[in-house]
This record gives C-alpha cells, sequence and structure tokens, in this order.
C-alpha cells in the first residue's frame, strides 16, 4: 500500500483519491496543486509528512523548484499528470517519475504508484562495496573516523556515498552543517521495501558536501531520535544493496548497541527493533571499520563486545581503527600497549592508528566541515589515508569475500 496525496483541481481529483482508495492505496489528503508552491500553506508540510507518492497536476505554474524541494523534504515522490509535451520536458528535467498522461485514469495511476522512476540503462549498473563503522559504546569518535573515510575514499572523483543509520544518536547532518529537516536514510529506507529506490531516486534525496577535491553523497539520519522505527531491518538492508549500484563506495555510520532485547519483550515477531539498523549494516557489510578509543576504558569496553560484533559480521573482514592516540593515557609505548592488548584477548594482530589532534577537529567543528578540509595536513587526516591505503584500496573488486587478510599496518 502506498500513502498518497493527491494534487489535482476540482472533481477530477475528488474522483481520483476516491478511485485509489478502492484499489488499496491510502489517500493521506487532497491539496490544490498550486498549494506546493505556496510560501506558507497551514498544515500542508504535517500533510507531506510520511507521504510516499504526490500525484500532481503539472505544469509551469505547479511543477517548480520550490515545489520539488518541498516534496523533497518530505522524501515524497512526483508523480506528474501533462498535458503538453512541454510539461513532460519540465518533469524530465526535474527528475520526476515518469509522466502520465493529464487524463490518466484512476486504474493507470494506480499502476504506476509502485513502479518508481524508469530505470536506469544497464550499462550503468555496478556493484559497490558497504564500509560500516562500529564501536563499542564511549564515543570513541566513531561519526569523524566514517566522515574522513568517506571524503578520503571520494579522492580522485570516486563516487562515494555517507549514510547515517544511527538510531540512538545520529549526528552526521550536525557534523557537515547539513540542515535536518530532509528526507535523508529514513526515506531510503521507505522506498527500498516498496521496490522504489534507485540511482535516480538516491540522487534526489541525498545531499552532496564537497570535500576536497571530490564529493560525498549524504544521506542524513534521523532528525529525532523516536523515529528509530522507520529504519528497519528489511528496509535498511534494501536501501544499502540500492547504493551499491549508485556508489562506488558507501560508508555507513551505526550505532553501538548490538541487543536483540527488543525481541523478549515484544510479542511481535515482526515488530520493530531500535538496533535493527545497526545489525542489519554489519550483516550486509564487505568491510567493518571498529573505532576503539586509545585509553584503558575505551580498550576494555571494545574487549567486552568484540565477539558478539564478530558473531554479527560473518565473514566479512574487520579492520581495527585507535582513535585519539596519544602518550598520557598509555605511557610512553601506548602503540605496543594497545597491539599487545587487542592481540591477546581478542585476537586481533591487524590494528591501525590515529592520533588525536584536538586542534583539527575543533576547527572542522566550528567550521561544519570535514578535518580533511579544515586541517588538511593533520596527523589524523594522515592517520586516516594510511588506513585506506593498506586496509581499504580502491583499486581492488569491491565484494564481500577477500581472499586473505591485510598485511600488519605501517607504524
Amino acid at each position: 500500500m502506498t500513502a498518497v496525496v493527491v494534487a489535482v483541481d476540482g472533481e477530477r481529483g475528488a474522483l481520483i483519491a476516491d478511485r485509489l482508495e478502492r484499489i488499496g492505496h491510502e489517500v493521506r489528503g487532497r491539496i490544490a496543486p498550486h498549494d506546493l508552491t505556496a510560501a506558507a500553506t497551514t498544515g500542508l508540510d504535517e500533510v507531506l509528512r510520511g507521504c510516499d507518492v504526490i500525484v500532481l497536476e503539472a505544469h509551469r505554474h505547479t511543477l517548480t523548484a520550490g515545489a520539488v524541494g518541498r516534496c523533497d523534504r518530505a522524501g515524497a515522490r512526483i508523480l506528474p499528470l501533462c498535458a503538453t509535451a512541454a510539461d513532460e520536458r519540465r518533469a524530465a528535467a526535474f527528475g520526476t517519475a515518469a509522466p502520465l498522461p493529464i487524463d490518466a485514469d484512476a486504474w493507470t495511476i494506480g499502476d504506476a504508484l509502485g513502479r518508481g522512476p524508469a530505470p536506469l540503462p544497464a550499462a550503468e549498473a555496478r556493484t559497490g562495496r558497504v564500509v560500516t563503522v562500529w564501536s563499542a559504546a564511549g564515543a570513541p569518535g566513531r561519526t569523524t573516523i566514517a566522515t574522513e573515510l568517506a571524503v578520503e575514499l571520494s579522492r580522485g572523483g570516486r563516487e562515494v556515498a555517507l549514510v547515517d543509520a544511527d538510531t540512538h544518536a545520529p549526528s552526521i547532518a550536525m557534523l557537515l552543517g547539513i540542515a535536518e529537516e530532509g528526507p535523508g536514510f529514513a526515506a531510503a529506507c521507505r522506498q527500498a521495501e516498496r521496490g522504489l529506490l534507485d540511482q535516480r531516486e538516491l540522487d534526489r534525496i541525498s545531499i552532496q558536501v564537497t570535500a576536497g577535491d571530490g564529493q560525498i553523497a549524504v544521506l542524513p539520519g534521523l532528525n529525532r531520535a523516536s523515529r528509530w522505527p522507520e529504519l528497519t531491518e528489511a528496509g535498511v538492508a534494501a536501501a544499502l544493496e540500492s547504493c551499491r549500484t549508485w556508489a562506488q563506495d558507501t560508508v555507513v555510520d551505526v550505532a553501538s548497541s548490538l541487543e536483540r532485547d527488543e525481541e523478549i519483550v515484544s510479542d511481535l515477531d515482526s515488530g520493530p527493533r531500535r538496533n535493527a539498523a545497526t545489525l542489519a549494516a554489519l550483516a550486509g557489510a564487505d568491510a567493518v571499520v571498529a573505532v576503539v578509543s586509545a585509553d584503558p576504558l575505551g580498550i576494555a569496553r571494545f574487549l567486552r563486545v568484540a565477539a558478539e560484533m564478530r558473531a554479527v559480521v560473518g565473514q566479512a573482514p574487520v579492520s581495527v581503527v585507535v582513535n585519539r592516540l596519544r602518550p598520557g593515557a598509555l605511557g610512553p609505548d601506548a602503540r605496543g600497549q594497545i597491539r599487545r592488548t587487542l592481540e591477546r584477548f581478542a585476537g586481533v594482530s591487524d590494528v591501525w592508528f590515529v592520533p588525536l589532534d584536538a586542534r583539527a577537529t575543533d576547527a572542522a567543528r566550528l567550521a561544519a566541515r570535514p578535518v580533511a578540509d579544515a586541517a588538511p595536513r593533520s596527523g589524523l587526516v594522515g592517520g586516516i589515508r594510511r588506513f585506506v591505503g593498506d586496509a581499504l584500496p580502491t583499486t581492488v573488486r569491491r565484494s564481500g569475500e577477500h581472499s586473505r587478510r591485510v598485511a600488519r599496518a605501517r607504524e
């Protein structure tokens, strides 16, 4: 069932709404076509929120950049009904779903609601890599590492996506100065569950952020943590699969919690699970980056849950990045102590280190930019670059299977 808003004038709009309800679609409301272009319309944004498709009587006065932007912020596709060839060209320029004739009947409109945008040519299909960034609890800098990984992977014009799938404390939008009212990853999950998420739709709902000599396409997270039921396990898995055909690398920032306690208290086998997004992103990853804080508490927290994380991940390789390295927390031989501890208690032999650079990270927060932009010579940026070169090379074929472990990281 598709949630629809009908933006068609007069009796015809009422007839379309009635028929769509009869054939099983959820009509969230009827509005005038010009309402989408109005600067302020009482209650309109509430009507659009959670809507999947807007059936719009489209012409140059109703299909405008402002109307498309309003629908994008709500995460809704536009299904245009066009009277002329010029209107159809206008719809194509805005990247809407394939237009229908202005006099299309409700049955034809109902069929089109489930089709989504026309598929891209098969020649453009590709298989990208999903890199999930995870950490134990304690804020070891996971989101910073995920962002810097995306920036580093995007060098040279590579197509890279950055996804915020954290259902507890999403923060990529705040970190990069992005407005939190856009559709974001939740809209991608809704469309993916209906089989409507493709490259064009991902281009529409993502936000392009220039970083260094490249760009990253950002799918921001939830603007309120209470919206976590929108990131279902099936939706997240399907959305990340769609990202494989969209970007060469998709970096996913997830929450720390791995518990499945919700299953104990829920009577519904398919009920919502707050940690489902994290579990789906880890299980579907081609590579996992585990971020550990370089202090005794951070190491202990990682060791407690490392086996549980490894069980969720399966066969995908796990790379450990020790963040905020400084001598004060563990003495002069911090690297050696951390290596020996992780190898003895978790069987981790490949470890990469990223030094603490408070001045660079503060400058990046102040500018709402990646550290690689705010302080390109930072030791943090150099550490990420070494890690990507060693553990996530961009010249190898992307797949979920790796023939061997990477060599021990350079100190």
